[in-house]
């Protein structure tokens, strides 16, 4: 039996305005979303897929944008049909969060810095249901509960600069959910989480679907968790569906060459490749009277990148033969939680517990584990940004757990960090070019601000950017380019070492290649060594030498990143692989077989 029809997009089309053209960002697109059903959207930063949820919210910001054709039927269960283009202000409010709800992509940026994250969701839950403040407190607290939010009372009082970023995800979720809505619409929701809370939330959220038979839009670049979650998927590229149908026919047998490409993009895990293919590796545009795509098969490209078990290990007996660059020997850093009655430190988080472990110049170290298993805590220790509590770091040969401040600024000029969020990292008020040029000046490096900004451009460059983005705003960039902007900030100061925090969990699979091929190609121009953190065990596997598995502030397991991959040793880590989605047809079948049985279930 058909399913009831909850949203029905038609020929729409939303433009942005600028002085010089007329941008279509969404250009004559339609599609279903009924009771109970989920639509997998996908393609790349750039289009169309946010800007697509933005016009069903009705939050493009006009000018410079504004839905100028097409229609928007929500089909409510409680106050009948209504064409979301055509109503009032007021009347979208009624239905926004409540009937139709949305989580953003970045949770930094869509909490109120100011106010508990308790509080915010609280509000969300005063609004949408009749209930007291103690009961909404109750509700929000069991909410956090609901998306595995660790000490959920201290969340409620905890304001969102105290959280990771997989929390801060987790609290939008819940604030989502608060309402109880009939549409959800989660713009990257599982972004910023690890690959087990990933496979949480996303049960989660098909538990609370076959509650309520809810419809959800679910957009992302990770075709992996497309594969496992979506009913149907619909393709975007340039603001236009390419190509749309049930999940098992777009994995299948694919029929766009974008499509193929998507699937192409993320870093495989049965094989080593030397770099990553991108979109634009598949797609050739042809100019023959008109532009038309051509398509390589993955196989044609892949084949020639892989690299063999023997060039490998030549490779890392020349890497192993050198001295350290950087040893850390029993650190610890530990967090206090709870005091006494004489203000006495009771009870500690014990973020990094007994870590050791060495880096040798040109490697690549992987730091792979849950939220809050210590990665981004020891990546921070070791630059003394955290002060640790016990244990030894040496870089260089030189003891740097007990120097001075004044003495760890002048070293921070060779370790530098890339940080996980860029849009925080860079400073709204200053050009992406000041922002470069700063570290230069406080380090003194090259003689004045005109050679400093001659450098600044050559390394901008060197990052696929151009001169004129020196005078640009970070808000004026996307995700992918800031992310090269903080990269170029990093190279400034010509480091020897580099911690990578997060650096491309936000990123689309194709831009994601293109900067993991960045850091490659840099780390050979330049000779870098790296320390690579980061929760998607793909990515991790596909840039490192070795890799070390973090659990609760320890180390799991360490060793070649092939080999622990092939053969895991401890049953995290094994946990950790097995959570991966992997995009493979036989997953996909068992999962179409797993919603069935819950729905008859269900009913």
């Amino acid at each position: 039996m058909a399913k009831e029809i909850l949203l029905e997009i038609k020929n729409l089309v939303t433009e942005f305005r600028t002085e010089e053209e007329t941008v279509k960002a969404i250009d004559d697109i339609s599609f279903t979303l009924s009771c109970g059903e989920t639509i997998g959207i996908v393609g790349e930063s750039g289009s169309g897929k946010s800007v697509t949820a933005l016009s069903i919210m009705r939050l493009i910001p006009n000018p410079p944008g504004k839905i100028t054709g097409g229609e928007i039927l929500y089909h409510s269960k409680t106050s009948g049909s209504k064409n979301i283009v055509k109503i009032s202000e007021k009347e979208m409010r009624a239905l926004r969060g409540k009937e139709i709800a949305m989580i953003f992509q970045e949770p930094m940026t869509s909490l109120n810095p100011v106010y508990t994250c308790g509080n915010q969701v609280m509000e969300a839950v005063l609004l949408h249901q009749k209930v007291s403040k103690k009961e909404a407190k109750e509700i929000t607290i069991n909410l956090f509960n609901e998306v595995q939010l660790p000490r959920p009372s201290i969340i409620f009082d905890s304001y969102p600069h105290q959280l990771s970023g997989g929390q801060k995800q987790r609290v939008m979720i819940a604030m989502a959910m608060s309402g109880q809505p009939s549409i959800l619409i989660a713009d990257e929701p599982t972004t910023a989480l690890d690959v087990t809370v990933q496979a949480t939330i996303l049960d989660l959220m098909l538990k609370l679907q076959r509650e309520r038979d809810m419809g959800i839009l679910f957009i992302t670049h990770d075709l992996g968790v497309i594969a496992e979650l979506a009913d149907k998927v619909v393709v975007m590229y340039k603001g236009k569906i390419v190509e749309q149908g049930p999940v098992l026919n777009i994995f299948s047998n694919p029929q766009h060459p974008y499509t193929k490409s998507l699937l192409a993009c993320r870093p495989p895990l049965d094989k080593r490749l030397s770099w990553l293919p991108t979109v634009a590796h598949f797609m050739k545009s042809e100019a023959q009277g008109e532009q038309r795509e051509s398509y390589q098969s993955v196989s044609e490209v892949t084949d020639k990148l892989i690299v063999s078990k023997e060039e490998r290990a030549n490779a890392h007996k020349l890497l192993y033969n050198k001295e350290p660059i950087l040893r850390v020997k029993n650190l610890k850093t530990y967090f206090p939680i709870k005091k006494g009655i004489l203000g006495k430190v009771t009870e500690f988080v014990r973020a990094v517990d007994d870590v050791s472990f060495d880096v040798y110049p040109g490697e690549t170290l992987g730091l792979v584990g849950e939220s809050g298993c210590g990665k981004t805590t020891l990546g921070r220790t070791i630059l003394r940004l955290i002060a640790p509590t016990e244990g030894e770091i040496i870089f260089n040969g030189k003891s740097i757990t007990q120097l001075s401040d004044k003495e760890m600024r002048a070293l921070r000029r060779d370790i530098q960090l890339v940080f996980q969020d860029p849009y925080s990292s860079l400073n709204p008020r200053i050009t992406v070019g000041q922002a470069i040029m700063e570290p230069m000046q406080v380090h003194g490096i090259l003689e004045d601000d005109k050679a400093r900004k001659n450098k600044v451009i050559e390394i901008l460059e060197r990052v696929n950017m151009n001169e004129s983005h020196f005078y640009r705003y970070p808000h004026e960039f996307s995700g992918g380019q800031r992310q090269r902007i903080c990269i170029a900030r990093a190279l400034a100061l010509k480091p020897k070492f580099i911690i990578c925090d997060e650096p491309v969990s936000a990123l689309d699979v194709s831009v994601q290649a293109q900067v993991l091929n960045l850091l490659n190609e840099l780390k050979r121009e330049f000779d870098f060594t790296y320390i690579f953190i980061s929760h998607d065990l793909s990515v991790v596997k596909f840039m490192s030498d070795r890799m070390v598995v973090m659990n609760k502030g320890k180390i799991e397991e360490m060793g070649d990143a092939d080999d622990i991959y092939n053969n895991p040793q401890t049953i995290y880590t094994q946990k950790l692989i097995s959570a991966i989605p992997k995009g493979q047809l036989e997953d996909i079948k068992a999962a179409i077989e797993r919603k069935k049985n819950q729905t008859h279930k269900t009913f």
